[in-house]
């Protein structure tokens, strides 16, 4: 498995992580995605160490960060991957877009989008 366009690797959740800003964009871009907790950058799964309690501060986070609402628009789950426990975080496309974090509304700072860059400009 690799990150892509729909898919997103982080390796642990930590107070750092702006879970938010990955979910809005997301929820901004025009298919969702997947964003996956106990997933190094390289693919490689490392496991979550207390999966129920993480799973429990995204929701939270997610609940009380985003506007409008994303309630009904994500799914917080747990999968086993080569032998240990990952998060799977799975995010529709939102009907209510713009989505933004509620602490900068609408500002460069608060809304997020997924950008696909077509492969002919890569390096």
């Amino acid at each position: 498995m690799t990150e892509s366009n729909r898919i997103e690797f982080k390796r642990e959740l930590t107070r750092e992580l702006d879970i938010e800003k990955e979910v809005v964009a997301f929820l901004n871009y025009r298919e969702g995605g997947i964003i996956y907790i106990g997933i190094d950058d390289s693919g490689k799964p490392v496991g979550v160490k207390d999966i129920d309690s993480d799973m429990l501060t995204i929701k939270n986070r997610l609940r009380d960060n985003i506007l409008p609402s994303p309630m009904g628009l994500f799914d917080v789950t747990a999968e086993h991957i080569e032998g240990v426990s990952v998060i799977r975080v799975f995010v529709s496309s939102g009907s209510e877009k713009p989505y933004y974090k509620k602490q900068y509304g609408l500002s460069p700072k608060g809304c997020f989008t997924r950008v696909v860059i077509p492969y002919a400009w890569l390096p």
